[in-house]
């Protein structure tokens, strides 16, 4: 997964944690990544893990909280996502997964209009995961605001789905990378129509 990886350029300094993407959509993009679909990997999957990932991303303090109920409400809200996501390939609007919005409901949000612009911001305090996440939801308004939601999308391999935003022109991007999962899908094509012509 290094060139997904380097997709997310911008949210690593190299020198200690990561600081949050200037643009909504990578974070969200960082956030669906945190499960490596191919290889299992889940950096969310323990209280630990995710207090960590919150704090690496300044979504939380370093040492804030996190228990079990709290990673199970981040898997959720990373795997609605990610069926969102997988939805913008589509020609036209798709419903957001049932599930996903019952996350969102229960996410500790309000509105705020102390800023140059309306924005949404997270009742708990800052130490809370729920506060975190509630923070993560708030980025798909960021991101609809910044005209970057309908073009975040994932990979079309059903071993990859890495999650990525689409900067193409007319934003008919496929796969996380070319060099990789593009690559792999257009030989198997070309070999399916040798085979058949064959």
């Amino acid at each position: 997964m290094d060139e997904q990886e380097g997709a997310m350029a911008g949210t690593e300094t190299g020198e200690g944690p990561a600081l949050p993407p200037a643009d909504p959509a990578l974070l969200l993009a960082d956030f669906v990544n945190t499960l490596d679909v191919e290889s299992a990997s889940d950096e969310i999957a323990t209280p630990a893990g995710l207090a960590g990932w919150l704090a690496g991303r300044g979504l939380v303090p370093e040492g804030a909280g996190s228990d079990d109920a709290d990673v199970r409400t981040a898997v959720a809200l990373r795997e609605g996502l990610r069926e969102a996501m997988e939805a913008h390939h589509g020609p036209h609007e798709a419903d957001l997964p049932d599930d996903l919005e019952d996350v969102l409901a229960a996410l500790p949000l309000r509105v705020t209009l102390t800023g140059p612009r309306p924005a949404l911001v997270p009742l708990d305090p800052p130490g809370a995961a729920a506060g975190g996440l509630a923070r993560l939801a708030a980025a798909v308004m960021d991101s609809v605001a910044a005209g970057t939601w309908p073009r975040l999308k994932t990979c079309q391999i059903d071993n990859c789905r890495w999650a990525f935003l689409d900067t193409s022109k007319n934003r008919s991007r496929t796969w996380c990378s070319m060099q990789s999962c593009g690559n792999r899908a257009k030989t198997r094509a070309y070999r399916a129509r040798r085979r058949a012509s064959a």
